[in-house]
């Protein structure tokens, strides 16, 4: 790749890509996510934590708890993901890696 392929504005229309429905996603070149997946997936976990309280709705947080014992840890590596997966769509928004 070129330096300047990896450095150019990205032309892609997020507002209209943040508009699609799910049903609208064309993934047929994803692979699946089967048991092979699955049993291959790690929970990752922050090196450190900040006590907050966070308001959270019952299904939510009764679906976490189901989960087993380690439901504040998932919650906190939910959020970990998210906030990574928004820095990434972030940073190809604005056409920088």
């Amino acid at each position: 790749m070129s330096e300047n392929a990896s450095s150019s504005t990205s032309n892609t229309n997020w507002e209209r890509v943040d508009l699609l429905a799910d049903e609208q996603i064309d993934v047929s070149d994803a692979p699946p996510l089967d048991e092979g997946f699955f049993s291959r997936a790690r929970w990752r976990f922050p090196a450190g934590y900040a006590t907050v309280a966070v308001p959270v709705d019952p299904d939510t947080l009764s679906w976490f708890k189901d989960q087993g014992e380690s439901a504040e840890e998932q919650m906190a590596a939910a959020l970990r993901i998210y906030a990574e997966a928004q820095k990434v769509g972030r940073s190809l928004r604005r056409g920088t890696p």
